[in-house]
């Protein structure tokens, strides 16, 4: 096979990760108002430690300095909320069909995370194709918790699961775009992959902090609400597994 044909395969398997809310639609009894408040709240737990264990390093290491990076995190942080304001506004006045604002940012965002996971796809197979496939089996080491969390964050916003899951899996797709982009011009975009790490992890931010956890918190049950609190720690250290233990 081809370096290319390696690479679109590669990244086809990371995108159909995102199919991984299936596994949640065969018990269909699972999905109730009671275990969607903890999925949000692992949810929470694994976009949060994405961002500040895998993103935001990442992004770090690309440049060398955190000043050069971290300024887009600030700045995702503030266009998401006046995006959010936006959708919030369209969802007010239109018939956004069950996709709320988190739905919607949590879209863009697992979209453009995809997307860098295919470049970087692309670059190890160009290095040499046996650390392709382990770059490969890295990524998906942690996008499998990742792609848990967005299905849960898009049923838990109202929408459909059938339709969940076909939009989840729209946005793992992306990785194959990726790929294809990072095999003809990595040399031209290399450049530009810590800058869109770090204002992919601004976005995840803003939507665990503006969003999940705020629900969690209205969602609040006197006597067991604690619990809450298992999933969003189980979630952090899942996360810290996969990608400090596995992926590097």
């Amino acid at each position: 096979m081809s370096i290319l044909g390696s690479i679109v395969v590669a990244n086809l398997l990371i995108g159909m990760l995102a199919l991984v809310g299936v596994f949640l639609l065969l018990k269909k009894e699972f999905i109730n108002k009671h275990t969607i408040t903890f999925l949000v709240s692992f949810a929470a737990g694994v976009i949060l430690a994405t961002s500040f264990l895998d993103l935001l390093p990442e992004a770090i290491e690309g440049v060398g300095e955190p000043q050069q990076v971290l300024p887009f995190t600030l700045l995702a942080i503030v266009s998401f909320f006046f995006l959010e304001r936006f959708v919030l506004w369209f969802h007010h006045h239109d018939d956004t069909h069950g996709a709320n604002p988190a739905s919607v940012l949590i879209l863009l965002g697992d979209s453009l995370h995809n997307f860098i996971d295919g470049v970087a796809i692309a670059a190890a197979f160009l290095t040499d194709p046996n650390l392709g496939i382990l770059t490969t089996v890295a990524i998906a080491a942690h996008e499998i918790p990742q792609e848990f969390a967005d299905f849960s964050i898009l049923v838990s916003g109202g929408m459909k699961k059938t339709k969940a899951l076909l939009f989840n899996f729209l946005s793992g797709l992306t990785a194959i775009l990726g790929g294809v982009v990072g095999f003809f011009f990595l040399d031209k975009i290399s450049t530009l992959l810590p800058i869109t790490l770090a204002f992919t992890a601004g976005m995840f931010i803003y939507i665990a902090c503006s969003d999940l956890i705020p629900d969690l918190h209205r969602h609040l049950e006197e006597r067991k609400g604690w619990i809450q609190f298992l999933p969003f720690l189980f979630g952090i250290g899942l996360t810290w597994i996969m990608v400090v233990n596995l992926g590097h």
